[in-house]
Order: C-alpha cells, then sequence, then structure tokens
C-alpha cells in the first residue's frame, strides 16, 4: 500500500510559491519539488480561513453540511462550530484501511472549553470585556479522527514557543517548547518517517502523516533572524509587486516577514524530503503540499484572508507521486472537499468513500485522462457574527459573488474579468447583465448541491431569480435521471 504525507503550512498563498513567478519568494525547495509534481493553479480553499478549510479537507464536504461555518473559537461556542465526533472523516476511512496515522501541528477543530483555559494558552485579553479563547485541548479517542501519533495543538500564535499534547498526554501536561514551530515540528516528522526506536508507527502498515504548520500565518515577525537575513535589502515596494497591492501599513511592515516565513517553511519542507529519499521511501510515498486559504497582504487595501480574490482564494497544490503522476501544471479547478475523494482512489480506498462526502473524485483528471473537466470552483462565507454572507463562483473567464448584508438584507454583487483584469481591480457588475444572469444559473447548481439555506430565504430567492432555479431543478433532474 501506498504511503501519503501532506504538508500544510497555514495562510500560504499560491502566489508566494517562487515556481509561479508572482511574489519574489525564495523557494528552491518547493520550486524542484513541483518540477516532479502535479501543481495545480486553480486550487480552491472554497471558505478561506482555517477551520472551514481543515473541516473540509477532513469531512469531504462543504461548510454548510459539516457545521464547520467559521473558526473554533468562544465567541461561536453558541452555534456548536467544531468538527462533529461523529463525521466519518479521510483519516477514519484510513484507520479502519490499516493505516499508521500522525498529525503534527495546528488542529484546530475543536471548541475551546473554559474548564481548559489554564493549561492552554489561555485567553487572549480580558474575557469579562470581550476577550476570546481560541487555543483547545483535543482528548484521546473518537475526537482524534483515528491518528494514534498524535504532536498537536488547537490554535496558540506563538511560533517561537510553541506547545504541544503528546500522544495520551492529558490536558495539564503540556508539553512547552522553545525555538520556531515548523524547525521544531519538521524534526518530529523526520522522527516519524525514521521511526526512530520504533515509537512513532506500526513499520509493518503503510502511513499518512499530516503535518500542519501555523507558519506563515500571523504574527509575521515570529520568523528565526536567518530566514529574514534572505530579505534584509529588499524594500517593501520590491516585495510588494503585484499591481493590486497598496501601501497598507501593515503590509509594508509585514511583507518581508510573512515571505522570510514562507522561506523557511521551504527549507524545512526540503529536509523533509530529503530524508525521505534517504530512506527509500520516495517511491512509495505521495507528497502533497499545500495550505489552508491564502493572504492578501495588502492587496485590494486589506489584510486578512477571508475574501474572494485570488491572494485568499488560491491555494498552493503540488502533488507528487513519483512513476505515477506525470509532473506539470493544470488548470482545472479543485475544490477542498475533492481532496477526500480524490486521495482514497489514489490509495485504492475509493470504494471506501462516504456516500455523504460532497467532494468529487478528481484522480481521472489527476492522471491526464481526457475527461470533464469542471465548469467553476465554489466560494463562500457563511460565518454567524460576520456582517454578510456572500456565495460565488470563478470560472476561467470570470470571478461573481453575491453578498447579502445581514442587518439590511440589502444585496449586491461583484463580477470580475479574470482574463482583462487578471488582478481582479474592477467590478463590471453593471455592463454585464447577460454574464449576470448566466452565473446565477451555476451559482444555483452549487447552492443546491451544497443544500444550502440561501434557496429557503425569500429575499434571495427572488435575487436569484425563481424561475431561473425551476429551470436548473428541472436541468439537474434530467441529469440525474440520466446517470
Amino acid at each position: 500500500m501506498t504511503n501519503l504525507i501532506i504538508v500544510m503550512p497555514d495562510e500560504l498563498r499560491q502566489q508566494s510559491v517562487g515556481v509561479t513567478k508572482s511574489d519574489p519568494v525564495i523557494t528552491p525547495n518547493l520550486d524542484k519539488f513541483a518540477a516532479e509534481s502535479l501543481s495545480l493553479s486553480n486550487a480552491l480553499s472554497n471558505c478561506p480561513i482555517c477551520s472551514p478549510a481543515r473541516a473540509m479537507l477532513f469531512s469531504g464536504k462543504y461548510p454548510i453540511s459539516n457545521g464547520v461555518i467559521d473558526n473554533c473559537y468562544s465567541r461561536v461556542a453558541e452555534y456548536n462550530i467544531e468538527l462533529k465526533e461523529s463525521e466519518r472523516c479521510f483519516s477514519d476511512v484510513l484507520h479502519d484501511a490499516g493505516y499508521s496515522q500522525g498529525y503534527i501541528g495546528k488542529y484546530h477543530l475543536d471548541l475551546p472549553k473554559e474548564e481548559d483555559a489554564q493549561y492552554t494558552e489561555g485567553w487572549r485579553g480580558d474575557p469579562k470585556k470581550g476577550g476570546t479563547l481560541w487555543d483547545a485541548y483535543t482528548p484521546p479517542g473518537a475526537r482524534r479522527h483515528g491518528f494514534d501519533f498524535w504532536y498537536s495543538y488547537g490554535c496558540c500564535d506563538n511560533h517561537l514557543s510553541p506547545h504541544y499534547w503528546k500522544n495520551n498526554a492529558k490536558v495539564d501536561e503540556r508539553l512547552d517548547i522553545e525555538g520556531w514551530s515548523v524547525e521544531h515540528e519538521t524534526d518530529v516528522a523526520i522522527a516519524y518517517v525514521k521511526n526512530e526506536n520504533n515509537e512513532y508507527r506500526d513499520k509493518d502498515k503503510p502511513f499518512f502523516l499530516m503535518v500542519s504548520h501555523n507558519p506563515p500565518h500571523m504574527p509575521f515577525h515570529e520568523v528565526p533572524e536567518k530566514y529574514k537575513l534572505l530579505y534584509k535589502d529588499k524594500k517593501p515596494s520590491d516585495l510588494l509587486n503585484r499591481p493590486d497591492a497598496d501601501s497598507t501599513k501593515r503590509a509594508v511592515s509585514s511583507v518581508a516577514d510573512y515571505f522570510s516565513a514562507i522561506s523557511g517553511v521551504d527549507d524545512n519542507f526540503g529536509r523533509l524530503l530529503k530524508v525521505l529519499k534517504e530512506e527509500e521511501l520516495e517511491e512509495d510515498t505521495i507528497v502533497l503540499f499545500m495550505s489552508d486559504h491564502g493572504e492578501l497582504m495588502g492587496s485590494h487595501d486589506r489584510m486578512g484572508k477571508n475574501a474572494w480574490q485570488d491572494e485568499a482564494l488560491l491555494i498552493p497544490f503540488i502533488l507528487r507521486w513519483k512513476g505515477k503522476i506525470v509532473p506539470r501544471t493544470d488548470n482545472f479547478f479543485f475544490n477542498m472537499p475533492d481532496l477526500m475523494p480524490t486521495l482514497l482512489n489514489l490509495l485504492g480506498l475509493g470504494d471506501q468513500t462516504p456516500k455523504a462526502v460532497e467532494g468529487i473524485d478528481r484522480s481521472n483528471l489527476f492522471f491526464g485522462k481526457d475527461v470533464k473537466r469542471p465548469y467553476s470552483g465554489y466560494y463562500l462565507t457563511a460565518q454567524p457574527l460576520f456582517p454578510e454572507e456572500r456565495r460565488g463562483i470563478k470560472t476561467l473567464e470570470h470571478t461573481f459573488v453575491m453578498i447579502r448584508t445581514r442587518e439590511s438584507g440589502d444585496i449586491s454583487y461583484i463580477l470580475h474579468d479574470n482574463i482583462s483584469d487578471f488582478y481582479q481591480l474592477k467590478n463590471i457588475v453593471d455592463s454585464e447583465p447577460e454574464l449576470i444572469r448566466k452565473y446565477k444559473r451555476e451559482l444555483i447548481k452549487w447552492l443546491y448541491r451544497t443544500n444550502d439555506p440561501w434557496l429557503k430565504n425569500k429575499d434571495l430567492s427572488i435575487a436569484l431569480d425563481l424561475s431561473l432555479w425551476n429551470r436548473v431543478l428541472m436541468s439537474l433532474k434530467r441529469t440525474i435521471r440520466s446517470i
């Protein structure tokens, strides 16, 4: 059986991998790795914030269905936003198929508990004045969804002094480390691959290792000096080279550190690949480098990631399976929930994909077969405390977004021409009524497919055009009958 390694740093945008020839970031190991791999230029983080992205990866479902519509933190506790213990995840399937499994780094799929605050990162701010809890302890058992080696934490942004709970450690048995989290987690990952002292995994079983780094996630400045030196002679204007990048104060002060952290992630990814080769496991292991979402870093006058623009929505997705998948770059749309059924099929376990999975197996496209390619990718924001709800689609030609303001119920639209306006600087919605109608039809298909509550909202149904919905529904029914 084939091994699998996924390395997933947090908040690393697709444009910040050197081989894309976009941001001026130094990533020699990733560039070499990409030359041996399938790289997807339209891999989407459909709800581009941490917890929803991770829940989509593990469950194969979109946020409305898996319930993780926001980050797992104390302010949304009343909505019970966390990955459910009952969810049958990708790792549950692999566990039942006989895999040893290791999880290293940030998890961020459990709601923090107030009674655990003294042992976790604790409160960010005064809890009596709106402070929040982010870090969470994941107890051994079903909440770990089949991972037998555990070296993880919930959500803590102390990159230079991280902490972890190892295997069966109780909540009050936290392991504190001095050093950069990426380097330390790579050390642990290397020990796992080598299976030092036979204490990390069953040597007679195939393995799945997930390495989930927090950097280059903020705080951007917490990165070793040796990586900062790579950019010491660069001005912010040299690094913020995208036409949509403005002089946002935070971007100017952060971009060099952000790129430094990415170069550090690259360096440590190279270390892991080197050990994989030394252990003669290259041919037997699928290696995937990806991220959970991107980072605007000053583009469109903003920082952060909860946005439809490419800097937030697109993620690096670089997969190597030596001798099996031909190295190349492809532009077919790949949504985060597609990962579960696709990887299960690559591993020979496609028939074990749960029926409730909403993602689509794209393994035929991975192998370069001449099959139907997806027309669009999906985008949504459904956070309960966010002032807006958004749904949208991305095609090769356009990005279309529908926005509903919660307080007023007002509805507005965004339409970008992705070809003539590559950096998505103009909203052309007023000049393209036919395209709006076309993309409403495409969006309706996504809403139907993901069982979205927007379809039950009267105002939204009118805005989407109920007659359009009826025609699309009839078309979908005919399609289903023909299968």
